[in-house]
């Protein structure tokens, strides 16, 4: 009876669209070109980087890593100084976005992670990015790059511990289970099966090595551009200028030239590409040499499992957020100036209007700069500008969807009304901290 109550539901949504949705009007037409822009936009940045990489190691962690070792360091019975903090410090090792921690988070889960540190680990993976909190102190001011490094990492495990106490009678069903179901671990040793993951892990960070944010842009007119990189999207990039408040938004086809500073940094984001293809060599020769053909199988396996898992509803949650919010600097079905009219000051109503709106858009990495940095100019308030900068990065509406199917929906909502409730709170704070 559910599943024809579904379908049901399905159908009669699709006729209310059609039926309804004024599709001759510019702005209707303008929304759903911002929709296939946005997920084209998600596929050629995000897909093939991060995604693919993302999914095998989520498969090996299923097939290869006992369920002990999982519940012996994330379990609910884990030390909870090892187990939260893996999980709050992982982002600075991975610099994920939103829907690339999804498999990860979906493989440790699954695999016996106690529901306080798999969370801890889903909030910081794209929270806690190094290039984003240095260029948000450099583009917004130190003050803010401090507030959003602390707020991530105390939001992590506060979250995690808080999720982990309202699910505790769960929770401990399912260790309890697991437990049960372990086996002794057998065959190869632990090393044997963390070198592979560790060198997964290796080929998604520097395949996605961020780009540095000092550069300097030559025009074809002749014209050099000295800034600070804000964002970027497939057909721009966003800057803020020496002496500047503002955001310059230039158009690619308008770079002639486009260097960075020389730094450590930018020389390994030049060469990333070699690095990464280092590590996957090495990975192949592993593989070969240490993988039988069923075990290969399994592998792949496991890994299509979470593609189906998670995909479709990450295309699909891409699709809804371009419509009704469009890309950095594009409008689509609610206009910028709806959420900008109230997002003003530093009330509890403004905050919570920031912290809501931002865990429904989608941001790719950094692009949630150029956005914060127009709302600000449109008269956004420094704690509602946090609030946004906390709920938006680890929440989205396409990754609401995948947690959903992952979690439920029971924890899902908990899990997103504490993101908000929390952004909210300490926006209040900072706004009153700085005003």
């Amino acid at each position: 009876m559910k599943r024809e109550l579904r379908i049901f539901a399905i159908i009669a949504g699709v006729f209310l669209f059609a039926y309804l949705v004024p599709f001759s009007s510019p702005t209707v037409r303008n929304a759903i070109m911002e929709a296939f822009q946005l997920l084209q936009d998600y596929a050629r940045e995000h897909v093939l980087l991060c995604l693919v990489p993302a999914f095998f190691i989520a498969g090996a962690i299923a097939v290869f890593i006992s369920q002990a070792s999982v519940i012996k360091y994330l379990g609910g019975k884990a030390r909870k100084s090892v187990a939260y903090g893996v999980g709050a410090l992982s982002g600075a090792i991975l610099a994920v976005c939103s829907c690339t921690i999804l498999p990860l988070f979906a493989g440790i889960y699954k695999r016996g992670a106690g529901l306080g540190p798999a969370i801890a680990f889903l909030y910081s993976g794209p929270a806690i990015n190094i290039l984003a909190i240095i260029l948000t102190g450099r583009i917004l001011g130190i003050e803010f790059g401090l507030a959003r490094a602390v707020g991530a990492i105390v939001f992590s495990i506060v979250i995690g511990l808080t999720m982990q106490f309202l699910f505790r009678k769960e929770e401990a069903e399912k260790q309890a289970a697991a437990m049960t179901a372990t086996a002794p671990e057998e065959g190869k040793p632990i090393w044997r099966t963390a070198l592979p993951i560790a060198l997964m892990v290796l080929i998604l960070v520097f395949a996605n090595w961020g780009k540095p944010g000092s550069l300097s842009i030559e025009t074809v007119s002749g014209e050099t551009i000295v800034a600070t990189r804000a964002g970027e999207t497939a057909n721009e990039v966003l800057v803020k200028q020496s002496g500047s408040d503002s955001i310059t938004t230039i158009a690619r086809s308008e770079i002639a030239s486009m260097t960075y500073a020389p730094s450590l940094y930018s020389t390994i984001h030049r060469v990333r590409f070699y690095i990464a293809g280092v590590f996957l060599l090495a990975l192949i020769v592993l593989i070969i040499r240490w993988y039988t053909k069923q075990e290969i199988g399994e592998w792949g396996g496991s890994t299509w499992t979470y593609a189906k898992l998670i995909l479709p509803y990450l295309f699909g949650g891409v699709l809804i957020a371009g419509f009704l919010l469009g890309r950095p600097n594009h409008m689509g079905i609610i206009p910028p100036q709806w959420i900008s009219g109230f997002v003003g000051g530093n009330s509890w109503a403004s905050n919570f209007v920031a912290s809501f709106a931002g865990a429904l858009m989608y941001f790719a990495t950094l692009t949630e700069l150029p956005i914060l940095q127009g709302l600000m100019g449109s008269g956004m308030g420094d704690g509602p500008a946090l609030a946004l900068l906390l709920a938006g990065p680890a929440l989205s509406l396409p990754n609401m969807l995948v947690i959903r199917k992952i979690l439920g929906t029971k924890k899902t909502l908990a899990y997103v009304l504490l993101v908000v409730i929390a952004a909210t709170l300490t926006g209040k704070l900072f706004g009153v901290i700085v005003s």
